[in-house]
């Protein structure tokens, strides 16, 4: 089997492809790494060539195009089953894979509010009683799986899942609007942001330059 190449957008703002690259990266799945910076000259022509849906992330994985996240989830635990991508328990793994549909499909007031920047430093903007109510929504999910799952470590199910892949970028825009959480909360996104991936990605967006103003809505420019 040769290597899997995972496509990716721009690491500050590219909530999408962080899930992709958090979940081989967490679960120890070596591969090659391929960036496509938004609205650059040539976007269109790679994309084509990379990409069936015209979106990123996409991993590549013996000569075949996997897209979408929850795809790119299933393909991976398929492939590599001893890499545990979700929970070994069966009502931790239903839980699990339904926290990741609910993001996948779900939040859209917090997102459109609170894009992701992980360069940038915006407290207190973005909120509303419409993304509040987002808010409580993962507040409650996350607490039901420390309170059930998350014995054996800090994470939502205790080590490291696709579950928190998925709601890192989340951990990112609590950081980035300087969201109030509860303890357990807290807790949760200080231990996701010190995981060493998401170090590494973090690392990589602050050293991005591109600026792009529609996923910036706060900033002065």
């Amino acid at each position: 089997m040769t290597k899997p190449t995972l496509v990716i957008g721009n690491k500050n703002y590219s909530s999408w492809s962080m899930r992709g690259w958090l979940l081989l990266r967490g679960v120890g799945v070596e591969f090659d790494e391929v960036q496509l910076k938004f609205h650059t000259e040539g976007w269109q022509q790679n994309i084509a060539r990379w990409s069936p849906s015209g979106l990123v992330p996409v991993l590549w994985l013996d000569g075949e195009a996997v897209w979408d996240t929850l795809a790119i989830a299933e393909t991976v635990a398929e492939r590599w089953p001893e890499k545990n991508v979700w929970p070994r328990d069966a009502h931790a793994r239903a839980f699990a894979r339904s926290i990741c549909a609910e993001m996948h499909a779900g939040f859209r007031t917090l997102r459109g509010a609170m894009p992701m920047n992980i360069r940038g430093s915006y407290p207190g903007k973005g909120m509303s009683e419409e993304v509040q109510r987002d808010i409580d929504r993962i507040l409650a999910n996350w607490t039901r799986c420390r309170e059930r799952f998350g014995q054996g470590g800090e994470l939502l199910f205790g080590g490291f899942t696709a579950a928190d892949a998925y709601y890192a970028p989340v951990a990112s825009r609590f950081a980035t609007y300087g969201v109030q959480l509860p303890q357990v909360a807290r807790a949760y996104v200080d231990a996701v942001l010190a995981l060493p991936a998401v170090r590494e990605w973090s690392a990589a967006a602050r050293a991005e330059v591109e600026f792009i103003a529609e996923e910036e809505p706060y900033a002065q420019r």
